[in-house]
């Protein structure tokens, strides 16, 4: 059913059900077949698995991901497509439709209730909008679901965001939170004819592996708390940041950067995980500090 659209056959099939697309949703229909197959491709699908599918939207990467996986669960907060979606997936029995808020959602609890096996693993695939994709990613990562694996459509600033080095210009607080919980890649990008309608900005697709442990060993509340500030005051050095965010006392500002080994007058843009985590673990461990 979904081989061959195009933009005008979407925009035909939306008239049908009396629907446009809708820009409060960020709603930009992903059809080329051939940009699909190498999300699906990057998701390393088999029959095994189950996937998520964050927005469903036309239920064009849902067809290809069923086509392949043991199960596919759809999360969509549009209730007005799913009577479209019903008609593209009728052919399917391994697909299942929920209406629902993807950062309301409990993935675990969702994949478990549809899975013979409570426990097993998931990925999760979308073409999130562009609103949305830096909170969803961060409950995704930080809400420790059991979830595997992540390849998602994001605008390109954001996945360039995710991968990017310090001292790069993209670099910030979201790289190093990424980079903490998983292993991100940006695998490719996509022009904007992709979608119907088109966006104002390019696309890329990134897959992220979720981590079994984190890189550094850390109190990841100081170490989180450490990297917002970082990047909150990021044209501050990294004394006055810290002092800024109320994570130093002034009296004992140098025993932290001592102990740290970091220097005081760089700034957060400069720093590694390994880094950041050295200062968190001197703010945490008030023994270090004579």
């Amino acid at each position: 059913m979904t081989k061959g659209l195009t933009p005008t056959a979407l925009r035909v099939l939306l008239e049908r059900y009396g629907l446009r697309p809708k820009k409060s949703l960020g709603q930009h229909f992903l059809w080329k077949s051939g940009i699909v197959e190498k999300i699906v491709d990057a998701a390393e699908i088999d029959k095994d698995d189950v996937v998520v599918e964050i927005g469903p939207g036309l239920g064009i990467l849902t067809t290809a991901c069923a086509r392949r996986a043991g199960l596919v669960i759809g999360i969509e907060l549009d209730q007005q497509l799913f009577p479209v979606l019903e008609e593209i997936l009728c052919e399917f029995d391994n697909v299942r439709l929920i209406p629902g808020n993807a950062l309301e959602v409990d993935f675990d609890e969702l994949a478990a209730g549809f899975s013979s096996d409570s426990l097993k693993p998931y990925k999760v695939l979308g073409n999130l909008p562009y609103y949305l994709s830096s909170p969803l990613l961060l409950r995704l990562l930080e809400g420790n679901f059991r979830a595997e694996l992540f390849v998602f459509m994001l605008q390109r600033e954001v996945a360039e965001r995710l991968v990017a080095r310090p001292g790069g210009k993209n670099y910030g607080s979201l790289s190093v939170v990424v980079q903490y919980y998983a292993e991100p890649e940006l695998l490719f990008t996509v022009s904007r004819d992709a979608f119907y309608p088109p966006p104002q900005v390019s696309s890329a697709v990134v897959r992220l592996r979720k981590r079994s442990q984190p890189p550094v060993e850390v109190d990841e509340s100081v170490f989180f708390q450490v990297v917002r500030a970082a990047f909150r005051y990021r044209r501050k050095t990294l004394r006055n940041a810290l002092l800024e965010g109320g994570l130093l006392e002034a009296g004992v500002t140098e025993e932290v950067f001592q102990n740290s080994g970091i220097e005081p007058s760089r700034r957060g843009e400069s720093l590694s995980l390994a880094e950041f985590a050295a200062i968190a673990n001197a703010l945490a461990c008030p023994a270090k500090r004579r």
